[in-house]
């Protein structure tokens, strides 16, 4: 593969949607972020924050944005975990994203 942050984890896991141990491909965008929740099972809701610049008022102001990512057993990110997320086909109705490594 291509990408650079696709690092196997030394654990195994039976997931069919794991990247690494599964028949998941990666494609498109890479963010890093913020793990904000990881209730619900194998999902994690991750933010990330940027900078949008209002010429009119010459000020910067921030947006964050949420997105829910897949979160496989061999990686099992929690609450406040900076990770690497890769865009991948619809996994279900809002998750398009995978989580790849914890930084």
């Amino acid at each position: 593969m291509q990408y650079d942050d696709l690092v196997k984890p030394e654990v195994e896991c039976n997931d069919k949607n794991c990247p690494y141990h599964g028949t998941l491909k990666v494609h498109g965008s890479r963010f890093e972020g913020m793990v904000v929740s990881a209730k619900s099972k194998r999902t994690a809701v991750v933010q990330w924050i940027n900078f949008e610049r209002l010429k009119k008022y010459d000020v910067y102001r921030e947006k964050k944005t949420r997105v829910l990512a897949h979160n496989p057993d061999c990686i099992s990110a929690k609450v406040n975990d900076r990770v690497v997320i890769y865009e991948t086909r619809p996994l279900s109705r809002w998750k398009k994203f995978v989580i790849v490594r914890k930084i």
